[in-house]
């Protein structure tokens, strides 16, 4: 009767051991699929331009001039690393018929900082690699255009939030404006 009851505990035992180690192999597969998830859907460096443009697509509401992604208007990028933001222009000019010439600049708007981060507005406006501001985009009535525009942060940069203001302007004059956030980990 003792072995019997020994053999029951111990296949018990393995029963419960085989399942523990079921449940966390899944459980590690999710968070590993929640975290690609997430992680994918940040940035716009690996993005082909289709895929911006229709993330871009997704993010203009029915008046709006601008578009930027990711939506939240903030991204987070590390030392040494190199992202960077989607942005749409879209052509809502009433009484033009054809098409107009827009072009837009990237401009740092945080006025404490120096104070806050340590870092002077021309370190940070360099580190903007491509898309800092373009010229003649030609889009369209009712069209509109997608540009990135990508970081690539230096080691040893602070670690501080940053606000970037985007300013387009209509064949030399003011068009709209908005603005995104860019946190250095």
């Amino acid at each position: 009767m003792r072995v019997n009851s020994k053999r029951a505990a111990m296949e018990m035992t393995m029963g419960t051991m085989v399942t523990i180690v079921l449940l966390v192999t899944v459980l590690i597969l999710g968070l590993v699929f929640v975290r690609t998830i997430f992680s994918s859907a940040k940035g716009a460096i690996d993005l082909t331009d289709q895929q911006l443009r229709n993330e871009i697509a997704k993010i203009f509401s029915e008046e709006s001039k601008i578009a930027i992604f990711p939506g939240t208007r903030f991204i987070e990028i590390k030392q040494e690393d190199t992202d960077g933001v989607g942005l749409g222009i879209r052509n809502r000019l009433q009484g033009v018929a054809g098409t107009s010439t827009f072009s837009y600049e990237v401009i740092v708007s945080d006025p404490d900082l120096q104070r806050k981060c340590g870092v002077s507005e021309g370190s940070v406006i360099n580190w903007i690699v491509t898309g800092r501001s373009e010229n003649n985009i030609p889009i369209p009535s009712g069209d509109f255009s997608s540009q990135k525009v990508l970081f690539e942060i230096p080691s040893g940069s602070p670690l501080c939030t940053i606000r970037f203001r985007v300013n387009v302007d209509v064949e030399g004059t003011a068009y709209a404006t908005d603005f995104f956030d860019l946190k250095v980990k």
